[in-house]
């Protein structure tokens, strides 16, 4: 089946959820999680299918990560659909209202987006969190997953579609996308029946999309996230936030990259660190004034103050103060998420102020940057723009508003 024939499905699918109630939402969602708690066995065994191919073809540790199922991942999809049905349902709601001079009254209330295409990369939990979040939502859903999780997202997909069935809404609801790269361009071009794109991944795959599609974009970008230690800083607190955001799980956006330390503290901080952190199995890449502090820190390049790890791997830098930090931070950020570790009101006030981030953090990890985190029940993406949604994307998200303007007869003069 052809993007465009699986795209006029969609349509037609999203019309009838826009008009569905938060009850039948709801029970969809409990049945599609239902499906896929039924379907575990399944599902694991093609994800052990997709993780061999992966591992024998020599891809990186990282995406190798973010491919592997475990059961554990699997409860947390299970749960991530039941959460969504908990959550208020934001289509119908209004958002202000007023009345007119002549006595009309006009409502702005959200509605459903349409069809919303997701492209992304190895995660197959990104399947059941965007199909719930759209299927809440009134949205139909067509996701493009790699081929690298194609078996998983086969299965998925299938269990997600059955238990739309099995709940009354239409199957199409939900639909797998499969192919080579033309069926991404023509995700790309399908303007007037796709209705919004989301691409999750590399920054590769995300600057294709946003260069090349005439369908709106919303950017969800690759994440250099920083952590700057003030000299006000509780030192300790900084080297448990530190650990946390680098460790926990090295190989999502969210995950500490870059470290800055205050030079006033930096001769007492750094050893510290360096110790915590290869203790953890971190290497450490420094400039100069930081491997003067501690032989067991590696040079950093300069690019390396730029992009990903993903591994870990965190770069350093001692910057001589505040200003220097936030600085560094305009010149390298990607805009996703930045931490300062301080007890300074005036330092938290201009941190939060001057940096420019999807989501700014004082005295805690990177790693609640989430939609699960937020209380979003889950997440579509992180957008790294600035335009209609910023940050973790939940329900509201992914509505759009209408105008209804309700009179008794009014006609302009």
């Amino acid at each position: 089946m052809d993007v465009n024939t699986q795209a006029r499905a969609a349509q037609a699918a999203s019309r009838e959820l826009a008009v569905a109630t938060r009850a039948v939402k709801d029970a969809a969602l409990h049945a599609m999680a239902d499906r896929l708690v039924e379907c575990a066995e399944e599902i694991l065994a093609a994800n052990k299918v997709d993780v061999q191919r992966v591992r024998d073809s020599g891809t990186a540790d990282w995406m190798i990560d973010r491919l592997t199922l475990t059961p554990q991942r699997l409860d947390d999809m299970v749960a991530g659909l039941r959460s969504l049905a908990g959550l208020a349902d934001p289509v119908n709601e209004v958002v202000r209202g007023w009345d007119m001079a002549n006595g009309a009254h006009i409502n702005q209330i959200r509605v459903p987006l349409g069809v919303i295409g997701i492209i992304y990369e190895a995660r197959p939990n990104v399947t059941a969190d965007a199909a719930g979040i759209c299927i809440k939502t009134g949205n139909a859903c067509l996701l493009r997953g790699s081929s690298h999780a194609l078996e998983t997202n086969r299965v998925v997909v299938a269990a997600l579609r059955g238990g739309l069935a099995s709940a009354g809404l239409p199957a199409d609801a939900v639909d797998l996308v499969e192919g080579g790269h033309e069926v991404t361009d023509e995700m790309m071009t399908a303007r007037g029946l796709i209705d919004l794109l989301i691409p999750r991944g590399g920054a590769g795959l995300i600057n294709a999309v946003v260069n090349n599609s005439r369908v709106p974009v919303i950017e969800t970008g690759t994440g250099n996230c920083h952590l700057f230690v003030d000299e006000s800083a509780d030192q300790q607190m900084a080297l448990r936030i530190a650990l946390n955001a680098k460790i926990q799980r090295p190989t999502v956006c969210n995950a500490l990259e870059t470290l800055l330390v205050h030079a006033s503290i930096a001769e007492q901080f750094i050893p510290d660190l360096v110790e915590a952190m290869n203790a953890a199995g971190v290497t450490i890449h420094g400039d100069d004034a930081s491997m003067g502090l501690d032989p067991r820190i590696v040079a950093a390049s300069p690019d390396e103050y730029d992009g990903e790890y993903l591994s870990l791997d965190l770069a350093l830098k001692v910057v001589a103060d505040l200003d220097e930090a936030i600085a560094h931070i305009r010149a390298h950020s990607t805009g996703h998420s930045e931490t300062i570790i301080t007890s300074s009101i005036i330092s938290e006030r201009r941190f939060t102020t001057e940096v420019d981030a999807a989501v700014v953090l004082v005295n805690a990890s990177s790693r609640f940057s989430d939609g699960g985190e937020f209380g979003f029940g889950a997440e579509i993406g992180i957008s790294t723009q600035k335009l209609h949604a910023r940050g973790p994307m939940g329900l509201t998200e992914m509505t759009s508003t209408k105008y209804v303007v309700t009179g008794t007869g009014q006609a302009r003069a």
